[in-house]
């Protein structure tokens, strides 16, 4: 009889393989979801930033009538809605907008509630006219608390000290 080899081949991985490819895969886990969670927090904000920048276009057309968009946004500047502020019914209760007829100064303020990251629910943006027409953009933590990070704030809506 000639001399047969036997195949002593390793098939399939042992438990320390295993258990070292499950503890990268934590580790990667615990650095990644807050980073996203931030990021998604980032995103929704610079969202509604632009959302309710393109009001200002029809507030601005209103004013050179001679009318006052104060009101619902709904009906005064023609917004659509967005599932990132807070709602009531099928209105959008979450977006305030309010002019000093006379001078035009006045703002546009959009509260963060329904589908918003739980860290920016409740914080706002608020865009402001003053008389002479120049408009400014600031957000705030509003009573988002802790959850709230600065660097959510896109650079040209920075957060209210």
């Amino acid at each position: 009889m000639k001399n047969m080899k036997i195949n002593h081949a390793q098939k399939g991985f042992t438990l320390i393989e295993l258990m070292i490819v499950v503890a990268i895969i934590g580790i990667l886990a615990a650095i990644a979801i807050p980073q996203y969670q931030d990021y998604i927090a980032r995103s929704q904000v610079t969202r509604v930033v632009g959302e309710i920048s393109a009001l200002k276009t029809s507030a601005e057309e209103q004013l050179m009538r001679g009318q006052d968009p104060s009101g619902t946004a709904d009906d005064a500047l023609g917004f659509t809605g967005s599932d990132l502020l807070v709602a009531n019914g099928l209105t959008t209760a979450g977006l305030n907008v309010a002019f000093t007829s006379g001078d035009g100064s006045g703002s546009i303020t959009a509260t963060f509630g329904e589908n918003a990251s739980s860290a920016i629910s409740e914080a706002t943006v608020t865009l402001t006219r003053n008389a002479s027409g120049s408009w400014s953009c600031v957000t705030d933590k509003g009573s988002a608390g802790a959850g709230w990070n600065n660097s959510y704030a896109p650079a040209g809506c920075p957060t209210s000290p």
